[in-house]
């Protein structure tokens, strides 16, 4: 495996874990509640900011996965796509990153 893959391989697990250890801390103080979490995300203007900052890159990364896999085929990329709205775009871009980026055979 190349560096260059391992590095993008680093930041989806980086990118899986570190957000999801402060969502399970918050979870554990708060409870598991969707409502909740949007609450606390458009809280203040900043946080607004920030969410939807990620919702569009969500959006735009989708697209962009969907548009390359349609040309690639390389099916197994649209993983990422559970990963990016499941987990977070700092989890699905690293990882597409990654998938597509494995030796054409």
């Amino acid at each position: 495996m190349s560096p260059l893959r391992m590095i993008y391989l680093a930041l989806a697990i980086w990118g899986a874990a570190h957000p999801m250890a402060h969502l399970a801390r918050w979870a554990s103080q708060n409870g598991f509640s969707p409502s909740g979490l949007i609450a606390e995300w458009l809280s203040s203007p900043a946080s607004a900011a920030l969410t939807w900052d990620l919702v569009i890159s969500a959006i735009a990364l989708s697209v962009f996965i969907l548009a390359e896999v349609a040309v690639r085929r390389n099916w197994i990329a649209l993983v990422a796509l559970p990963a990016t709205f499941l987990i977070g775009v700092s989890c699905g871009l690293p990882l597409y990153l990654f998938l597509r980026s494995r030796p054409v055979v």
